[in-house]
């Protein structure tokens, strides 16, 4: 029974994951949602301003705070091992449905591209990005980066066992290609709004602090392979060679 219901909150888990996926591209782009990032404002700029940033440092906290092996050792006495994944998966979930709930748009038009060619590039990189995401998580396993292939295993009887360092398709160009996207997803709009800006360099600025973070746990779980791999293939933007030594 524990086993089926730690599958159950596993797959629960990833689906309330995939909602917030794919509601965050209409958010992002103002695209078939009732509130997207750039709906009428509804309260005074420095209001929504603080609201706006309270909730994306909430969102930053939780999604970094937990993703640290530290907590991960703290967090997993008190819940399943094999459903740590599943419960970083849907509490950064609930992180964000939170961010869509109660996001306050600023006004106001920092640029608006009138041609349709810059338009249709635009639109062509916002696309790129979100496809570049989700891509970059197949290639690296995306059932176990968010839970999945722990919760079946766990139900199977078998023994989770970490995956391989490998660097497939873009890996072998930059060290992290899913942040790239997210770039091109955040800043590839053809009317970007004062909200839209203030979101996207919080964003930019918060996913260049995370790598940080990341890269020092990737160095101390895959020793000398990782800092290897960081001496040849540059962090974030490709053919730059500008990689740390």
């Amino acid at each position: 029974m524990k086993r089926t219901l730690i599958l159950v909150y596993g797959v629960v888990s990833y689906l309330i994951f995939l909602f917030t996926f794919i509601y965050a591209i209409g958010f992002i782009g103002n695209i078939l949602v009732p509130k997207g990032i750039d709906s009428e404002p509804q309260v005074d700029f420095w209001e929504a301003l603080l609201t706006d940033l309270f909730l994306l440092t909430l969102f930053a906290v939780q999604h970094s705070v937990m993703a640290r092996p530290v907590f991960k050792r703290w967090w997993t006495q008190f819940i399943p091992i094999a459903a740590e994944r599943s419960t970083y998966t849907l509490l950064s979930s609930l992180a964000l449905i939170v961010l869509f709930v109660f996001w306050q748009p600023l006004g106001g038009m920092v640029w608006q591209i009138e041609n349709p060619v810059g338009i249709a590039l635009m639109w062509t990189g916002f696309v790129f990005g979100w496809l570049l995401v989700l891509v970059s998580t197949f290639l690296i396993n995306h059932f176990d980066l968010f839970g999945l292939r722990q919760v079946w295993l766990y139900f199977r009887g078998r023994v989770y066992t970490s995956l391989s360092f490998v660097t497939p398709g873009p890996y072998r160009i930059i060290r992290h290609p899913l942040y790239l996207g997210w770039f091109f997803a955040f800043w590839c709009i053809p009317a970007m709004t004062v909200t839209h800006l203030v979101f996207a360099i919080a964003t930019t600025v918060y996913i260049l602090t995370a790598i940080q973070w990341e890269e020092r746990d990737l160095i101390t779980a895959l020793g000398e392979d990782y800092q290897a791999y960081r001496k040849v293939v540059p962090m974030i933007v490709p053919f730059t060679n500008r990689a740390k030594k």
